[in-house]
């Protein structure tokens, strides 16, 4: 009975496996807007509705929205021009952009669907040698997180994730190698973390020079960033982003590439 108990449960952890697989198959499909093949499982609307639910959370955590409405307007009026000039208008997605009023966290980020989010404490440091708040440098940033959402990024992420929990599933089932393949799929989304914020930088690249802005100012982004880690940054084999400074260098080729 032992035995045969066994046999069963690796057969069902088979048919959970195959199951996991062919329905990563099934998912893979072209990004419209970059050109890359992606697991992808969620729908558009689906993207919009998960960035619009969880949009509140991301701001409290964050001390709310900033209150200056100046401020405000001054990003929504860089966000809509980076989305007018450039693929993201041909996107079905709901851009909106949000001034937080964190001032200690340097930091910006993307939901799903468009949902875009900028750190006060970022945005005050995104200033010119007088002091000025530098209109390329916030393009920069809102660029690059506007291609996190044509990439696709948070979507391929949930997609894999899901993905590796039936393959742990799957692995507990028919044998104790569940941690083990729950190692991998961390493993896999950590690397492609990293791609995702090069791909990023691409296209905030690319959308900077589509609506008139000078994306030498995404490196000077960089530099800040890397200023404000200091000296005992964490190495870029322990992050999911790239170290600057490779960052840089990847900025520079796509600067090249689409200012031909």
């Amino acid at each position: 009975m032992r035995r045969g108990g066994l046999k069963f449960r690796l057969l069902i952890g088979l048919v959970i496996v195959a199951f996991a697989y062919l329905r990563k198959c099934s998912q893979r499909q072209e990004n419209p807007y970059t050109g890359k093949i992606q697991t992808i499982s969620l729908s558009p609307d689906q993207e919009i509705a998960i960035g619009i639910q969880q949009a509140p959370a991301m701001a409290n955590q964050h001390g709310g929205l900033y209150p200056n409405n100046e401020y405000q307007t001054y990003i929504d009026r860089i966000g809509q021009k980076l989305v007018d000039n450039s693929i993201a208008k041909r996107s079905a997605y709901k851009y909106e952009f949000h001034l937080l009023r964190d001032d200690r966290a340097i930091n910006a980020f993307a939901l799903p669907g468009g949902q875009i989010f900028i750190t006060y404490a970022l945005f005050g440091r995104l200033v010119d040698n007088a002091g000025r708040i530098n209109e390329d440098m916030v393009a920069g940033v809102l660029g690059h997180e506007i291609g996190h959402v044509l990439g696709k990024h948070s979507n391929e992420r949930i997609s894999e994730a899901n993905f590796w929990k039936l393959i742990t599933m799957g692995a507990s089932v028919g044998a104790d190698m569940g941690n083990l393949a729950n190692s991998i799929g961390q493993n896999t989304l950590l690397k492609n973390g990293r791609e995702d914020e090069l791909e990023s930088d691409e296209i905030g690249v690319k959308l900077m020079i589509d609506s008139g802005y000078d994306p030498r100012y995404l490196i000077n982004v960089m530099e800040i960033l890397k200023a404000a880690a200091g000296p005992n940054r964490v190495p870029e084999f322990q992050s999911t982003h790239p170290d600057p400074k490779n960052r840089i260098l990847k900025i520079k080729e796509a600067i090249r590439k689409y200012s031909r």
